[in-house]
This record gives structure tokens, C-alpha cells and sequence, in this order.
């Protein structure tokens, strides 16, 4: 079965680094640690990173699934929807790009 990547783009509509912080600290707390995750990251964009093709963002995220299911589980999880109620307010944008990971 393949692993699915999720991958999450945030622009905040206060990109503050105290926002900033509570956002990756709430990633952190809210979306680590769910069945079939088995890989985990979260930063904020390298600013001195600044070529035209580098997509501005202030937060990523990198969620990597065992699998599909377990990917659509996370989707309702409790811990899920709480992070989305506490961080929304903020969000400006968010870009979500998932792919099917090829071994």
C-alpha cells in the first residue's frame, strides 16, 4: 500500500513571530503522534531563501501516512478539528498538496 505525503502551506494573516510560534507549537501538540503517522515536521519558511520560484509561506507542514485510510481517519480526529478551531482565525491562506509516495 503506498504512503501518502501531506503536505500543508500557511500564510497568517498576523505573521508575527509570537503567531508564528503558537502555530507550529500547536502543530506540534495537535498533529504529531496520530495512528499511521510515520513521519513528522513542521518549521517556518526560510526567508533567505528568496528565488522566484520559492513559494511564500510562513509555516509548512509534512505529515507522511502509512496509507490513505489512515490519512482520511486524521482527516475527523478530534485533535485535528481542535487545531483547525484554535489556528483558523489566523490562516489567510492554506495550500494542501498530497501525493501518493512511489517506494
Amino acid at each position: 500500500m503506498a504512503r501518502l505525503a501531506h503536505h500543508v502551506f500557511f500564510t497568517l494573516k498576523d505573521n508575527s513571530p509570537a503567531a508564528v510560534d503558537s502555530l507550529v507549537a500547536d502543530c506540534q501538540k495537535y498533529l504529531d503522534d496520530h495512528d499511521g503517522v510515520i513521519g513528522f515536521s513542521v518549521g517556518r519558511r526560510d526567508t533567505e531563501l528568496d528565488r522566484p520560484v520559492n513559494v511564500k509561506f510562513d509555516v509548512s507542514l509534512h505529515v507522511i501516512f502509512s496509507d490513505r485510510a489512515t490519512h482520511d481517519v486524521y482527516q475527523t480526529a478530534p485533535r485535528h478539528l481542535e487545531f483547525i478551531e484554535r489556528q483558523k482565525e489566523n490562516w489567510a491562506t492554506v495550500q494542501v498538496c498530497d501525493s501518493l509516495l512511489e517506494d
